[in-house]
């Protein structure tokens, strides 16, 4: 890579030349539902069909010159500690982004951007909602360079040769591949997950968007009839009913199965994890391809999670909370998952390579008291009895059967109640819980950023208390939370807390 001159002194950079009509496909399909009901509702009527296309020519014309002045006003400068990014139309706009500052760098490729060679570039930074810098699109070999860029926090090292117009480039460190999962791997994860069931409920909500409730139900209640008709006339027992029940359940799940793989290897096609520099990158996509990469100290807080078939088969999901990026938007973020699918040694492995001052997993976990189970499942014990009141006035005394939620709900209340704990030394502060699905959720004393100690109305009367860690980055997940502890037990807890935040310095 070539020296990076000073922010100043650096030559302003335009995007790639096709950049414009990337933009062009964007906005596009931003508007592909208005422009085809200009066209469709504007033939209606009295109206001349011409001008609804003469208006949907001009809708894209607008378009496409908006593309035109967006790629003509995009310039951005590399500098030694910064990117300064000049952008806008109308209103001018100039970003200084230092590297220091950019804590996740995102290369985005669709198969489009494969044919052309070019490939989509996100700059974030801690917090925000936006990322702090959108480059669409670059060349490919611009965007790994800017990204490798950004992972030397701006350093050169350049000879001072005197009559010397170029020097080379120091050899970069090679990268350490901490996890590879293959094809059987990637097979393995949908066949362990419910991903199909995505793709099922889409497609019952276009079908629903897309026919009217009456038609449908009109439609259902035909091929009901049909149905019904075509099976009296096959004269089939209730065994054989039974077995064909069966055997639909059987073929749905199989679906499920294989819809399931088909998107996991959409997503997880060539997954590898490395590092580099202290930097983990992921790479990953079958057709979308995803490259995202973060400083090992950005990480704020560590999950790792289990089902029931993953736990028979020993695999768990190790996923990260990163300072960037808003954790509720809808953006892939495939860098929180540092393991989609791995063994518990092999995830054990990666937490004690990437935090070697934490021993993890704890030896011995601090329980709560068991006999708070009731307080998990109360929402049943609250809406169930409602549920079979409605029930039994519908269907009559077949609707008491709603209450047989109630022995399940405190069975499964009780189990998990007897899985919580949570674990403290000077390095770090972890929780578990779950039953049917466990999960583990622990950050380093460095990371957390507040404190709260809270009582319920139903904490005050029975003598509990809670207590909240927050972290920067955090998702909308499993919050970090100690609960059901004794009051007593939880201001010890709070105060221990407080005391190691009060000596210790943030990292970010």
């Amino acid at each position: 890579m070539s020296t990076v001159a000073p922010a100043d002194d650096a030559p302003q950079q335009r995007l790639h030349a096709w950049s414009w009509l990337f933009v062009l496909l964007m906005q596009l399909r931003q508007f592909l539902v208005p422009l085809i009901a200009l066209v469709v509702f504007g033939q209606r009527g009295d109206r001349d069909e011409m001008w609804s296309y003469v208006g949907a020519v001009i809708v894209i014309a607008v378009l496409v010159a908006v593309s035109i002045l967006q790629y003509l006003t995009y310039h951005y400068q590399i500098g030694t500690a910064a990117i300064t990014v000049r952008s806008g139309v109308l209103s001018r706009n100039r970003r200084e982004i230092p590297f220091a500052r950019i804590h996740n760098v995102v290369v985005h490729q669709n198969p489009l951007h494969r044919l052309f060679g070019v490939a989509e570039l996100k700059l974030e930074s801690a917090g925000g909602h936006r990322p702090e810098a959108e480059m669409r699109v670059l060349k490919l070999e611009q965007a790994l360079a800017l990204e490798q860029l950004v992972r030397q926090r701006g350093t050169v090292q350049a000879a001072d040769t005197a009559g010397s117009a170029d020097t080379a480039a120091p050899a970069e460190p090679a990268e350490d591949v901490l996890l590879a999962l293959g094809t059987a791997d990637v097979v393995r994860i949908g066949l362990l997950s419910n991903r199909g069931w995505v793709v099922v409920l889409a497609a019952l909500g276009a079908v629903l968007q897309i026919f009217p409730r009456a038609r449908m139900s009109d439609a259902i209640e035909a091929g009901g009839r049909q149905l019904f008709g075509y099976a009296s006339d096959l004269h089939v027992s209730t065994l054989g009913w039974a077995l064909a029940a069966l055997l639909m359940v059987v073929v749905f799940w199989l679906l499920l199965r294989v819809l399931s793989v088909v998107l996991a290897l959409l997503r997880y096609h060539g997954f590898t994890l490395s590092e580099r520099e202290r930097r983990l990158t992921v790479a990953t996509g079958l057709f979308t391809r995803m490259r995202t990469s973060v400083a090992r100290r950005r990480i704020q807080a560590w999950t790792l999670r289990e089902s029931t078939l993953q736990r028979w088969v020993g695999r768990r999901h190790l996923r990260i909370d990163i300072a960037a990026g808003n954790p509720g938007e809808n953006e892939r973020r495939d860098l929180r998952e540092l393991a989609p699918l791995a063994t518990v040694p092999a995830c054990d492995a990666l937490i004690q390579h990437l935090l070697p001052a934490v021993a993890w997993p704890p030896t011995e976990w601090e329980p709560v008291q068991q006999r708070q189970w009731w307080r998990l499942c109360l929402p049943a014990l609250l809406i169930v009895p409602l549920l079979a009141a409605a029930a039994v006035a519908e269907l009559g005394p077949w609707g008491a059967l709603v209450l047989a939620w109630l022995p399940w709900s405190a069975f499964r209340a009780h189990r998990q109640m007897a899985r919580i704990g949570y674990y403290l030394d000077e390095r770090y502060v972890a929780i578990r819980g779950g039953w049917w699905q466990r999960w583990w959720r622990f950050a380093e004393l460095d990371k957390l950023q507040a404190l709260r100690l809270t009582r319920s109305p139903l904490d005050r009367r029975l003598g509990t208390a809670s207590v909240w860690l927050d972290t920067a980055g955090a998702g909308l997940g499993t919050p970090l939370v100690l609960q059901f502890l004794p009051e007593a037990e939880a201001r010890a807890v709070y105060e221990q807390l407080g005391r190691a935040l009060a000596r210790r310095r943030l990292r970010w």
